[in-house]
């Protein structure tokens, strides 16, 4: 049906479309990683996003139907986001026993320690 010199074309063309989709991807996300931190929030999902489009990359530039179309899948960032939210609820969260507070109490603190002689 295809010849190896469209088949050759097909998958360099996946792969370069798949570069440039993750390109902008990965900027994006970047961007979203920077924006977090500088308000002060923890950017969990963006970074599972950041290592989803890792493996993105390597599967695109994976030969194969299969592993192009889980590349490009990962690529709409609707999807991924909302993978990286699921990881983030189900596998993380129960892994490290991460539970809310039972209350609101905030308990602040200091410590610190002094090189003064008067123990001596």
């Amino acid at each position: 049906m295809f010849g190896i010199g469209y088949t050759i074309a097909l998958v360099i063309g996946t792969a370069a479309l798949g570069a440039a989709l993750l390109r902008h991807q990965g900027v994006s996300t970047l961007a979203k990683v920077q924006m977090s931190m500088n308000q002060g929030q923890l950017p969990a999902i963006e970074m599972i996003e950041g290592l989803m489009l890792l493996v993105a990359g390597a599967l695109l530039l994976t030969p194969g139907f299969f592993t192009d179309v889980f590349g490009f899948l990962v690529c709409i960032p609707a999807l991924r986001q909302r993978f990286a939210q699921h990881l983030l609820a189900n596998f993380i969260q129960s892994h490290l026993n991460i539970r809310p507070a039972a209350n609101d109490n905030i308990i602040d603190a200091e410590h610190w320690e002094s090189s003064d002689s008067e123990e001596k």
